[in-house]
């Protein structure tokens, strides 16, 4: 057999200049890698790996990798075995051992659980191979010696930037790099903003991670950008949706909300640093998690307020998020969730709600959210008599998503453009991608796809061409179960409020004297007043806060007789929630992939999957994603055969489109910071884990310092032991 047919060459897919270059410097050197977000770091990783795996004489150990990312890497080669609990199979690794034919190629196993007796973990590094360990279990067999440090040929280490000096990964490259000097170790990371927290941050990832080199990648790097622009781009038509005047109103409220926490944040006096808590970085999804991070240390002391206050932020950033997401009904439904759960029990004199619902800006919120979906409606040929009051009878608004349409106009502009225009055959199908944020958005565009051609029957006498798609049909459906959850939510809140009023009125009847209260009213009876009051209509209690308005029962019946389901309603099928898929051998046919519209929600790394497989010609990004967009550069640019036309929809003004250039100038600052600091950083020559050299340090690390009794101090010239009971 000659050496070309013991040893095959290995085949990568790396297409683009940026990632060979990257490759071919994690194979000469160990360094630190932090690439942009989108440009494919789990790739670069995935043909690091393969090139290992291929010659079959290797102990890898992968460490930071999720539960996700190990099935993506890949364990799905017929060499591999399964260990643990682990079933789930993938095809990475699978693919490069098939394309390449290595016939000493293993597949990645992973170790993520206990159930494994020890001589079995024992026998499985002896083999060898590629494996991602959890850090438990994994510095329990370093520290045992039953994975002896010294045979295993290198460490990959992911999401680098979570490693602390004081984290259990930190230990284990400590205990790897002091055993093991000749091993190779990279570290990997595509969150840059992470690391430009503290004094020196990249210097001091470094010194944990005993690595002397970094690899920085931006978007705006030379050869990134020539790789993916170079070649033939992709078309992207940007479209800017304006906002509902409600909308714009419902927004500003929220804004002003959280200005006025975070003002009331800064009053309180913490000690922190407060120079990144403005209305900009509240935008920023991690905000909150930010805040409550700088105040652990202190939570302890901090008022209750200020506790509130941190929730409430949270709170706010929900209600933001879901303006934008939720059609009208949905919204106005989680407000009421929202006020009910901050609302205070009927009798309760704690004046603890939540300061922003003192706020005008938050009664601005919720009657606008109302509005959006019914309003009142004066009788015939009579106006009312005042703005306070309130009419009889309501009428339904039902005010639609102004994205709504414009992804219909979408739809049948790339309808017409199929049609009319038949582009040249390519590698890419004719399925259309749509890119949403999360799996609700996903359900609400595929209820509104699917009944969006469907209109009452008072519209029955328009010509069907002459039709626009309207939401209208599944919003007179959504109304319909609002009333209904809206009438038993009331009366779970009653009845739940009534029980705990009954044992509080029993426990205080059994302590004190039954008689104590006679000629007097009850105890409750100014709670009871004030209740009713309550129930009159929406407005302010005594203290000022905020109530849940009660519909009147006629405003609510009259509002139930104009959407009552109509005979186009009846002919429409339920959603089926199970299906046994008895028959799908006579009713279920794969589908045509020209003739697929695929709604997807952003998913990380798994868009790059998607991509790939689906092969779309249009992909609709119907919120903006800074990281998808780059995994379409990278995908376009990987596959000249393939042509993409990208629709970029995005709410004009809104915090939608702050939030997404927010992002993007923050990754660009974190670079520019992080360039500069490599630029200005000190090389350090000792970093290799070795034993310190100073003599008087190493008399104290041998020093038994256990002289429990008064016994003799004793040296000795035996290293220290960490003993695992």
């Amino acid at each position: 057999m000659t050496g070309e047919q013991r040893n095959p060459p290995v085949k990568l897919s790396l297409p683009l200049e940026y990632q060979q270059d990257l490759f071919n410097e994690l194979r000469s050197e160990d360094e630190l890698v932090l690439l942009a977000r989108g440009l494919g770091l789990l790739r670069v990783v995935i043909n690091l790996l393969h090139t290992f795996d291929a010659a079959g004489s290797n102990l890898i150990v992968v460490v930071g990798a999720d539960e996700r990312e190990n099935g993506w890497i890949g364990e799905g080669t017929p060499q591999s075995a399964v260990y643990g609990n682990t079933t789930q199979q993938s095809i990475a690794l699978a693919e490069h051992a098939a394309v390449s034919k290595s016939s000493m190629a293993r597949g990645l196993s992973q170790v993520n659980t206990d159930a494994m007796s020890v001589g079995a973990r024992e026998k499985m590094y002896a083999q060898g191979g590629i494996f991602s360990i959890t850090s438990r279990i994994l510095v329990v067999d370093l520290l045992s010696r039953l994975l002896n440090p010294e045979t295993v040929t290198g460490l990959i280490v992911l999401h680098s930037e979570r490693i602390v000096a004081t984290s259990i990964e930190a230990f284990i490259i400590r205990i790897f790099r002091q055993m093991n000097k000749q091993g190779f170790l990279k570290a990997f990371s595509d969150n840059p903003e992470s690391v430009t927290t503290g004094f020196s941050p990249l210097a001091s990832m470094m010194r944990n991670l005993f690595l002397r080199k970094p690899s920085l990648w931006p978007r705006f790097h030379v050869t990134v950008a020539k790789s993916l622009e170079g070649r033939k781009k992709a078309e992207v038509i940007e479209l800017e949706v304006p906002m509902t005047d409600g909308m714009k109103d419902i927004q500003n409220a929220i804004l002003e909300c959280v200005e006025v926490s975070i003002g009331e944040l800064r009053k309180a006096d913490t000690g922190l640093e407060l120079d990144d808590w403005t209305l900009d970085s509240a935008l920023h999804k991690s905000f909150d998690v930010i805040v409550r991070r700088q105040l652990d240390p202190i939570w302890h002391r901090v008022s209750f307020r200020t506790r509130q206050i941190v929730n409430d932020l949270t709170v706010l950033r929900g209600i933001l998020h879901a303006l934008l997401t939720y059609d009208a009904v949905s919204f106005n439904k989680y407000l009421d969730t929202i006020l009910a759960a901050h609302q205070p029990p009927p009798g309760s004199t704690r004046q603890n709600q939540s300061p922003w619902l003192f706020l005008d800006a938050a009664n601005t919120i919720f009657e606008t959210a109302k509005q959006r979906v019914y309003s009142g409606k004066p009788a015939e040929g009579e106006a009312p008599a005042s703005s306070d009051a309130f009419p009889d009878s309501l009428r339904p608004i039902l005010e639609e998503q102004p994205k709504w349409s414009l992804l219909a106009e979408v739809l049948e502009e790339i309808e017409q453009d199929n049609y009319l225009n038949p582009v040249p055959r390519d590698d890419s199908n004719s399925t259309i991608l749509i890119m949403c944020s999360d799996q609700g958005t996903c359900r609400q565009l595929r209820e509104y796809l699917q009944n969006m051609h469907i209109h009452p029957a008072e519209d029955s006498h328009e010509d069907d061409s002459q039709r626009k798609p309207s939401a209208m049909f599944m919003m007179r459906r959504k109304l319909r179960k609002y009333l209904e959850w809206k009438k038993n939510f009331a009366r779970v809140s009653a009845s739940l409020f009534a029980e705990n009023q009954r044992v509080l009125d029993g426990f205080t009847d059994q302590r004190g004297n039954p008689n104590s209260y006679r000629g007097k009213g009850p105890p409750n009876k100014r709670r009871r007043i004030r209740g009713g009051a309550a129930c009159a209509g929406g407005g302010r209690l005594v203290n000022g806060s905020l109530q849940l308005a009660e519909d009147k029962e006629s405003q609510v019946a009259s509002l139930m007789a104009d959407i009552q389901p109509t005979d186009v309603d009846a002919m429409q099928k339920d959603e089926v929630e199970v299906d046994t898929l008895d028959d799908m051998e006579d009713f279920f046919e794969l589908y045509d992939m020209n003739d697929l519209l695929v709604i997807h929600p952003y998913d990380g790394d798994m868009d790059e999957h998607v991509l790939e497989e689906v092969r779309p010609r249009y992909v609709i990004m119907y919120e903006p994603d800074a990281a998808f967009i780059r995994r379409v550069e990278v995908y376009r640019s990987s596959h000249e055969d393939r042509n993409v036309r990208v629709y970029f929809m995005y709410y004009g003004g809104s915090v939608e489109e702050q939030r997404y250039l927010s992002a993007v100038r923050k990754e660009k600052d974190a670079f520019t910071r992080l360039i500069k600091e490599k630029g200005n950083m000190a090389l350090t020559f000792s970093l290799e884990g070795a034993a310190p050299t100073d003599p008087q340090e190493q008399f104290l690390r041998t020093v038994n310092t256990r002289i429990a009794g008064g016994g003799r101090l004793v040296a000795t010239a035996e290293p220290p032991r960490v003993v695992v009971d």
